[in-house]
């Protein structure tokens, strides 16, 4: 068998024409090129030069230079592809995360993540904490951003920050003109609007309230045109109400059990690629001091 390496300095002797040369650019001394040579020669059993002076090439061997200048480049090329995957510079990267998230805090990172690496390709969906959890937990994504649920086997989860909920109905309704923080009890009588958002949330007035509820929607974009028609009032991430349509408002409400943690989840067990593990790190950080900035709670 012939060695990349004895292949390469054939190579750069023919493109040199001569040993001496061709020894410099590889830092190798004129006999033991010569050397490497002749173990070529030997295991082809013909020679590659017509003469001793390694000027011209036999007919042997210009098609050993053609191949080996093919198999040289394509190895290469291959070892840089493989050199990027493994520093985090290229790959395809899998992430599911709640619509909120999605909007509100991957785009910045996204792009100053990918500025540096160009070759990285993003496969983002947007969905509902409860999808993003179950595509982490069945392979078809690396990552999940995502409010904590019940404990999932084979789940692990990093939290980030606390994101209260918000009250959110029509900038002209009754609970709007409010001054204060509200209350449970200021949603009596009020049509409430469930959501994926809100199942789960612990509070016993809140699970009072939602057992009236008629409605319950999945899709923030149709839960939101649901509210702003009058149907009724819904609760919120805050992080889900930053940029609301100037015919609804967002308003505080006193129950301080009253909010969601988000967290990064993967899978139990599975070694996460360069750019995940990277990602991972990297997002964490970001979006906790992004959080503090619009004044969310960052949890470590």
């Amino acid at each position: 068998m012939i060695r990349l390496e004895a292949l390469r300095a054939f190579v750069e002797v023919a493109d040199h024409g001569n040993i001496k040369d061709a020894s410099e650019k590889l830092y190798r001394t004129p006999s033991a090129l010569s050397m490497t040579l002749k173990q070529i020669e030997d295991r082809l059993g013909c020679p590659l030069f017509e003469t001793d002076r390694k000027s011209s090439l036999t007919e042997m061997g210009r098609f050993l230079y053609n191949q080996a200048v093919v198999l040289l480049r394509d190895y290469d090329r291959a070892m840089e592809r493989i050199e990027a995957q493994s520093k985090a510079r290229s790959g395809r990267l899998r992430i599911a995360s709640v619509p909120s998230v999605a909007t509100m805090l991957l785009p910045s990172f996204l792009q100053m993540f990918l500025h540096v690496r160009p070759d990285l390709d993003i496969d983002l969906v947007d969905t509902d904490s409860t999808d993003v959890r179950l595509l982490v937990e069945t392979g078809q994504v690396d990552l999940g951003i995502a409010g904590t649920g019940p404990d999932m086997p084979g789940l692990v989860c990093e939290p980030i920050f606390r994101d209260p909920f918000r009250l959110v109905c029509r900038s002209d309704s009754v609970l709007a003109a409010k001054s204060d923080v509200l209350d449970w009890s200021d949603l009596a009588g009020q049509p409430l609007i469930i959501n994926e958002a809100t199942r789960g949330l612990p509070a016993p007035e809140f699970q009072r309230l939602a057992r009236d509820a008629r409605f319950s929607v999945r899709n923030v974009t149709s839960l939101l045109a649901m509210v702003s028609t009058g149907m009724g009032v819904t609760l919120l991430p805050a992080l889900a109400t930053v940029n609301l349509a100037a015919t609804l408002t967002a308003r505080p409400l006193r129950d301080p059990a009253c909010h969601r943690t988000v967290g990064i989840h993967w899978r139990e067990g599975k070694v996460p690629s360069p750019v995940t593990s990277l990602f991972r790190t990297e997002f964490a950080i970001a979006a906790r001091a992004q959080a503090r900035r619009i004044g969310l709670e960052p949890v470590s």
